[in-house]
């Protein structure tokens, strides 16, 4: 009987098991590889990291990247919502059709060129006069990126409401802006959690072009470490293991908070 029990238990948590058991392989093969190479590992760290300045300009780097990101995806946020305002409107008016048009070029363009390419253009053309902080022309930079692509996002949360919803609230009374703000956009905000999370994980991985500009991010804190060692390979590994334990925590902290709003 209790075999029986941990079999059916373990059929249904077999995705889970599995997954767990690959987690703790990978970490005694780490475990057991650091051992093995603890002298040169700890060789290595110290080298590249042992003076203070270069743990304090990798936190200082780290702050800037979230900073960066945090507000970018503010900026994307705030535009894009008015963006798929914008787009989902109905109105045949000459002045709004013009809007849309000049809407719909502005996500095409954000959408159809590589974002290093959109930072360098607003760098060293648009801002070429202004003399202020790199980290705020990044800022900009990815906003305007990300609100072409939460524009869409939303759209897409919001065409996956049923039309019927729309069309209900209306025959209550109650005006398009009603519905749209009461009944629409709460659900679809659930819908397009996943897809936010998301982008606000590939911002934080694009800032890594932000150096590029000068804005001083992590990415390029690791740079200025690895050029004043020469040791390329161990900097970078540390560096993209930094950034996948980041995207790695945001995206569990995501998922619980995508998790607690579906309970609502």
């Amino acid at each position: 009987m209790f075999l029986s029990k941990l079999l059916v238990s373990i059929m249904k948590n077999k995705e889970k098991i599995v997954k767990y058991i690959m987690i703790i392989v990978a970490l005694i093969a780490i475990i057991i590889l650091t051992i093995i190479f603890k002298d040169s590992l700890y060789k290595a760290i110290e080298k590249n990291f042992g003076a203070k300045n270069a743990v304090k300009s990798l936190f200082k780097g780290l702050l800037n990247t979230f900073i960066i990101t945090i507000f970018a995806f503010t900026i994307g946020l705030i535009l894009g919502f008015v963006v798929c305002l914008v787009l989902e409107n109905n109105s045949n008016k000459t002045i709004m059709l013009i809007i849309k048009n000049v809407v719909n070029l502005y996500v095409d363009v954000f959408r159809g060129t590589p974002m290093m390419v959109q930072l360098l253009i607003i760098y060293f053309i648009v801002f070429a006069s202004y003399k202020g902080s790199a980290t705020f022309i990044a800022i900009i930079s990815f906003g305007l990126n990300s609100g072409a692509y939460v524009s869409e996002i939303l759209r897409g949360g919001i065409n996956a409401i049923p039309a019927g919803q729309m069309e209900a609230g209306r025959s209550l009374g109650l005006s398009y802006s009603k519905v749209m703000g009461n009944v629409i956009f709460p659900q679809a905000i659930k819908n397009c959690l996943p897809s936010l999370g998301n982008e606000f994980i590939t911002l934080i991985k694009e800032t890594s072009v932000a150096g590029f500009v000068g804005a001083f991010d992590l990415t390029l804190a690791f740079r200025k470490i690895a050029n004043a060692t020469y040791d390329y390979t161990t900097v970078y590994l540390i560096m993209g293991l930094t950034y996948f334990v980041i995207v790695l925590g945001i995206t569990k902290l995501f998922k619980l908070i995508e998790g607690r709003l579906m309970k609502c």
